[in-house]
């Protein structure tokens, strides 16, 4: 076996009916953002709590690639970083938890109990928005979901447990964030909820980035437009966001590549 050749046994048989769902659903959201143009090569993190076991979650071991990522690969962590269980990767790749990720899915799963899934993204259009001083405008109908989004200011790699707080200040009750300097952040009470705000704020940005290219002035829409717009958005006004678009994008993991399940 090669030194970089990548052999993981099943870990169906290790953990429960409802967590052995989670993975491969975990799984499937990382092959989806990488089919997306959304990952960045072994960076960023996706995590969901794990059902049923309070205090744990399922994140991606450092060092996968999200297009190779599986239900098997996948790492389980308590909210202190502690490995609960992993695959065994062979002896030449040792992966364990990039510890930024920790540091950030830690602490919003628990500030947030409500919330399952975390997702985080270096896009080029994310990173280049949180950049602006403008930030995120509401140019369109899908940017003006993101209203009232919040701004966590950059501080350095996040490595350090004394910046949890202001993290999860700044997210608030939010469903979004953009962290300056940085890149997007996305929670969801489903798996399916997260990806489609991830979703739905990197096309925002790639928009925003467009129609500032053009040079040309921005048409404008009133404020009153824009409140009534994002209201329509809100909860109560429709549909959990993800619940019909999930199944349809695990079947769209299952045409490109259905290894994610194994």
């Amino acid at each position: 076996m090669m030194k970089h050749e990548l052999k993981i046994s099943s870990m169906k048989e290790q953990c429960s009916e409802a967590e052995w769902e989670a993975r491969v659903d975990l799984a499937a959201c990382y092959r989806l953002v990488a089919h997306y143009g959304m990952s960045d090569m072994i960076a960023n993190h996706i995590s969901l709590r794990v059902p049923g076991e309070e205090g744990s979650f399922l994140i991606n071991a450092y060092g996968l690639l999200y297009e190779e990522i599986t239900a098997s690969s996948l790492l389980k962590i308590d909210h202190q970083g502690n490995i609960l269980s992993k695959p065994d990767f062979g002896p030449h790749l040792s992966y364990g938890v990039n510890k930024a990720g920790f540091v950030i899915h830690s602490a919003i799963h628990e500030a947030r109990p409500e919330v399952d899934c975390v997702i985080h993204t270096h896009t080029w259009a994310g990173m280049a928005v949180s950049s602006l001083a403008c930030g995120l405008l509401p140019l369109n109908q899908t940017s003006m979901r993101f209203l009232k989004i919040g701004y966590h200011d950059y501080e350095g790699v996040v490595l350090d447990l004394s910046e949890q707080e202001s993290l999860c200040r700044d997210l608030g009750q939010n469903e979004a964030l953009i962290l300056r300097n940085h890149g997007l952040l996305t929670v969801g009470r489903s798996i399916g909820e997260a990806f489609n705000w991830m979703h739905r704020l990197e096309v925002s940005c790639r928009a925003q980035l467009a129609a500032m290219a053009c040079n040309a002035p921005l048409n404008p829409v009133s404020k009153e437009v824009q409140e009534s717009t994002w209201r329509q958005y809100q909860p109560g006004t429709r549909r959990p966001y993800g619940q019909m678009e999930w199944p349809a994008l695990l079947r769209l993991a299952d045409r490109l590549d259905p290894s994610y399940r194994t």
